[in-house]
């Protein structure tokens, strides 16, 4: 595999302290709730709750990475941010400006300045037009004429991204999973964006080259000066390539820090466990045991989540006030956020508080995973009756 680029830190930027420039987007308290009806007058009986009150912003420059386990609600709120999606509430603004409602004409002006790149490489390009076609689409819909011409402008982005620009006519069907990402990116950057969101780029693409696609995206940031928000599960990908990172459970920020004070000290017992679902490829570690934490259950449902902390059915630290008392997002320490009544490396919020049933405690010390080459197990025999049962 291609070796990663080591992620260069964004200058720090503060928000309206007066002390730098003002975000570049703002979210503030964002729900999306879709309702679920029944019968045929099409009667509400509920809603998945898949984003419950966000609250972030993002800074000029930077790349603010999120991470989750599937259906936490990141590639909902992507969509909600480029609105894509309508939201039920809350409010988003971009340059300071209010875009939370617009209209789909009001929006057209701004969609030159956020561009999103789709997360299936396959579903997301048009098999019926040329790749030509695709990437000169956002052209023709903001009326825009780049110097020398559509198609010259196309051949240099495909050549940008990792292209043949000679491939200006073929069809999607005729490119691998990586090159058909490749298209999808060089078509969110005709435009020049401020704002790209990226809804796990990698995760469809073969190990051997999602390397080259980080890369790529990490090289066009400095070229370009683009502002990204990278939605992934993969923690090992989101740490080479963000500033800061926003950590989701069931439709909430659970944890928002810096990438170091993250990954060096993560304070939400949910942030802890993800961390140690990291392999390690190291032989030395063979047969000893590892530091994984599985944590038992489910995630709750989105359409009836719990009261109080939404992780606490799985939370070996979780206390009786985390099944009753939701927490608040508090900056415990400098740039470190997390929403947590008893945090792992940081002061307790309410000490004392009663233990819930031990039937949410996780196991700590878990087996380490076999190698790929241990001795074969012996056949499992078949259960010989006892000695003095009767046989049939």
């Amino acid at each position: 595999m291609t070796e990663l680029n080591k992620k260069t830190p964004a200058p720090a930027a503060a928000g309206s302290d007066g002390s730098g420039p003002e975000p570049l987007l703002k979210v503030d308290g964002l729900v999306k709730h879709f309702p679920i009806t029944k019968g045929v007058l099409k009667r509400k009986v509920g809603a998945v709750q898949a984003v419950d009150g966000l609250t972030f912003d993002v800074r000029p420059g930077e790349t603010l990475g999120v991470v989750g386990e599937s259906g936490c609600g990141k590639s909902t709120m992507g969509r909600l941010v480029t609105r894509l999606l309508e939201p039920t509430g809350g409010k988003v603004e971009f340059q300071g400006r209010d875009i939370t409602h617009l209209s789909a004409g009001r929006l057209r002006p701004m969609r030159r300045d956020i561009q999103m790149i789709f997360q299936d490489p396959y579903g997301s390009l048009n098999p019926r037009h040329t790749v030509g076609g695709i990437v000169s689409t956002p052209f023709r819909l903001q009326g825009v004429k780049p110097e020398g011409g559509v198609k010259a402008e196309v051949q240099r982005l495909l050549e940008l991204v990792g292209l043949n620009p000679e491939h200006y006519n073929r069809y999607p069907h005729e490119f691998s999973g990586g090159q058909r990402q490749r298209i999808g990116i060089a078509r969110a950057l005709a435009l020049k964006p401020k704002l790209v969101v990226a809804d796990e780029p990698v995760s469809a693409l073969d190990v051997s080259i999602q390397a080259q696609v980080v890369n790529l995206l990490d090289d066009l940031q400095d070229e370009l000066g683009l502002t990204y928000m990278i939605i992934a599960h993969d923690l090992s990908v989101i740490r080479h390539v963000s500033d800061r990172i926003a950590v989701m459970y069931l439709g909430k920020i659970v944890e928002l820090a810096d990438r170091k004070s993250l990954y060096e000290a993560p304070m939400h017992p949910y942030t802890k466990a993800l961390m140690s679902a990291v392999p390690v490829p190291d032989p030395r570690r063979r047969g000893a045991k590892s530091d994984r934490i599985l944590l038992k259950g489910d995630v709750p449902s989105p359409i009836s989540p719990p009261a109080g902390c939404r992780f606490h059915t799985r939370c070996w630290k979780a206390t009786k006030v985390c099944g009753t008392t939701e927490p608040p997002l508090l900056q415990l320490k400098t740039g470190h956020q997390v929403a947590c009544h008893h945090p792992e490396n940081g002061e307790d919020q309410v000490p004392g508080d009663a233990p819930l049933a031990a039937d949410v405690i996780t196991v700590r010390s878990a087996p380490a995973e076999s190698p790929a080459k241990e001795a074969p197990e012996e056949p499992a025999k078949a259960a010989e009756p006892a000695p003095d049962s009767p046989k049939e």
